[in-house]
């Protein structure tokens, strides 16, 4: 297994779809079923590396992206998404802040 390049908080893009998102969760293997792994993950990245919980901008709902498939943002707007209260207390610097996770 290899260090997670990025942390619950932080911004992210898809490089193959081009979505944004923040990351929620970090596991640092994959820790889907086969069945998901062959049915979703056609690029076929490494089960292996860190994969991330990602809320989507502008949707409903939570993506499960490989790390490969991430890149970083730079200066972030704020993501749009309903549930942010659940996870995070705050948006500062490019970050989701929260008092219940240690980044």
């Amino acid at each position: 297994m290899t260090q997670a390049k990025y942390s619950i908080g932080q911004c992210v893009q898809h490089k193959l779809f081009d979505y944004r998102g923040v990351i929620v969760d970090v596991d640092p293997c994959f820790q889907g079923t086969d069945e998901w792994y062959e049915a979703v993950a056609k690029s076929r990245p490494p089960r292996g590396e860190p994969w991330y919980h990602v809320l989507v901008h502008n949707a409903q709902h939570e993506t499960y992206v490989a790390e490969r498939n991430l890149a970083g943002e730079e200066s972030p707007e704020p993501v749009n998404h309903p549930l942010l209260g659940e996870f995070f207390d705050e948006f500062r610097g490019g970050v989701y802040m929260t008092g219940r996770y240690v980044n």
